[in-house]
């Protein structure tokens, strides 16, 4: 059942939230995505059935939840999860789960998180696509037209990259220098993935602070990767960290 939260902005965000045992786990979707996804929907299936507790959302502009996609950011999205998380009662351990951009917005989140974090899961992680997602002639035209609309492999409507995301996202890349998480990371990554290159998730693991971080080549893996077997090895891979593997 889909619920309610204002924000700080008057916006109404909607989330899904069980509670259970154990830290919360958190999913967080990928640009233009929501929590009616396939990934996100059976990470929380599997919370309900192993009596985890789990926190689903959909960022302000997205699926259910109120506003206008092209006011969002980076920064406005991760201060929503962080407003979710203390308004569902998740304040002491959190696991977060990201995808693609998703997976950006779980670092900035961890960061702001610090001890709280106890684990990370990246599915095709995208951090810093503001830099290596577009050639030099795409940012200009952003920065120039306010909005860059390119084809979009998954629906019939363009994918816009606002002005005003791209610029936030400039001031929120990561992978220059140390990331300073240290929980235990599993980052999952599809070799055949056309949208996010697998390097990313070995550059940023590289980058991670934690001495315990594992990335995971699927070959055939595409960028999505919600195939049946994909979405058991997301659900393995959860399962692993909540069994022991945590930073507690």
């Amino acid at each position: 059942m889909t619920s309610y939260f204002n924000s700080e902005s008057g916006l109404k965000l909607a989330y899904r939230h069980v509670a259970g045992a154990g830290p919360t786990i958190i999913f967080l979707p990928g640009y233009m995505s929501d929590m009616a996804g396939g990934k996100a929907t059976a990470v929380f299936d599997w919370a309900v059935t192993h009596n985890r507790n789990c926190l689903l959302l959909d960022y302000s502009g997205c699926g259910e939840s109120e506003g206008a996609f092209k006011d969002g950011t980076l920064s406005r999205w991760r201060d929503e999860v962080l407003a979710l998380i203390d308004h569902v009662g998740a304040p002491d351990a959190v696991v977060l789960v990201g995808s693609s951009m998703g997976g950006w917005l779980m670092l900035m989140v961890g960061l702001a998180l610090g001890d709280r974090l106890k684990g990370l899961v990246g599915i095709a992680a995208a951090p810093d696509f503001t830099d290596w997602g577009f050639t030099d002639a795409q940012k200009a035209a952003i920065r120039k037209a306010g909005v860059l609309y390119q084809p979009n492999p998954y629906g019939p409507e363009p994918t816009p990259t606002w002005a005003a995301f791209y610029e936030d996202g400039v001031s929120h890349e990561l992978l220059s220098g140390e990331v300073a998480i240290h929980c235990p990371v599993r980052l999952l990554h599809g070799q055949a993935d056309s949208d996010v290159p697998w390097q990313i998730s070995v550059r940023l693991a590289a980058a991670l602070q934690s001495h315990d971080v594992r990335v995971t080549l699927l070959k055939d893996g595409d960028h999505r990767l919600s195939r049946e077997a994909d979405v058991a090895l997301l659900l393995e891979t959860v399962a692993e960290l909540l069994a022991g593997r945590l930073c507690l």
